[in-house]
């Protein structure tokens, strides 16, 4: 990065402020249980976790919106939660973290989804999931959209959808959500489960990492740049996207445009540094690309502010979100060691 796109990155972030991006998608709540392991247990092969501490974070859709507001930006949140215990605790932390929940539809024959993980010596010993997707009925699907059209009104500049297979991400509600954000030009960013990648026609931008890319076309996973490009470049022509970010952990992430009737790729590389945890990396790239783009950035420029916040988070222990002071930190270090 030189000088120039420093200063240029410094002011597109000086633009957060308040900035309104809709989330539309599966939220849950994650849990962490941390601790020490010393010993095998006697009763079966396993390691006997000693617990010394629990703690619950937003996730899903829900950590998507706490990483527009770390960035000072104003996301309404839609998306169905049950009426239980899981549901209150997601609305204290988003409240805690700046994001309302007034636009969140609560379901009483829904169970709101958990994921719980246990934690020792800084490695994930066993992840376990509550969740009922077909608990999620029409009338929830329906009463969201409703929430969903509400807050494109209200002046929204971005629609992220962020697809976690959970049920409310499903062919009738992608295209509804889709065309409602059409109608008011509002452009549409999609974490995409390789499930429904096919009905991302059109999109401003898809954030695939290569598994799903390569799993979205029904190909087989091939390693080397080389192919990334091929893949991508069959991507944008199959699905008539405005762009395309194929994120590549640790070989950075390649992004796709359109210049005039030509497609051009750009490779961002990442810089060597310790990675603690990916656990909601892909929540924080499209938050970052939406709202920098949302911003006035370019598409290239979007990308990059993304790769940087990917950076910080993943060298946080658990689901995590980055700040504009350390999104710019991370970019004049750039500058530093080039």
């Amino acid at each position: 990065m030189t000088k120039a796109a420093y200063k240029r990155l410094s002011a597109i972030v000086a633009g957060f402020r308040g900035r309104k991006i809709a989330v539309f998608g599966d939220l849950m709540l994650d849990r962490y249980i941390k601790g020490s392991v010393k010993r095998i247990s006697p009763e079966a092969p396993v390691p006997v976790v000693r617990v010394t501490s629990e703690s619950s974070v937003c996730g899903g859709a829900a950590n998507v919106a706490v990483n527009l507001a770390a960035f000072g930006a104003s996301p309404s949140l839609v998306s169905v939660t049950g009426r239980d215990a899981p549901a209150e605790e997601l609305t204290s932390l988003l409240a805690a973290a700046g994001v309302s929940a007034a636009s969140l539809v609560r379901d009483g024959a829904f169970r709101t989804i958990e994921k719980t993980r246990v934690i020792a010596e800084h490695q994930q010993v066993v992840r376990f999931d509550h969740e009922y997707p077909a608990l999620l009925g029409q009338p929830a699907r329906r009463a969201a959209l409703s929430s969903l059209e509400a807050a494109l009104a209200d002046g929204c500049q971005a629609l992220i959808l962020s697809d976690y297979g959970k049920g409310l991400l499903e062919p009738s509600t992608i295209k509804a959500a889709i065309g409602l954000a059409a109608r008011r030009g509002v452009p549409v960013f999609v974490d995409p489960k390789v499930e429904h990648f096919q009905l991302y026609r059109g999109v401003a931008c898809i954030t695939p990492n290569t598994s799903e890319a390569y799993g979205g076309m029904r190909q087989t996973q091939k390693d080397g740049q080389e192919h990334a490009e091929k893949l991508g470049r069959d991507i944008m022509r199959r699905l008539g996207l405005r762009s395309l970010l194929i994120t590549q952990g640790e070989h950075g992430m390649t992004l796709f445009t359109r210049k005039a009737s030509a497609l051009a790729s750009t490779h961002i590389p990442t810089r060597a540094r310790e990675v603690f945890d990916v656990t909601g990396a892909g929540d924080t790239v499209i938050s970052t690309l939406a709202l920098t783009w949302a911003a006035g950035a370019a598409p290239e420029e979007a990308a990059t502010a993304a790769n940087f916040a990917a950076g910080i988070v993943v060298a946080k222990l658990g689901t995590a979100s980055a700040s504009v002071e350390e999104l710019l930190e991370s970019a004049k270090s750039w500058i530093k060691t080039a």
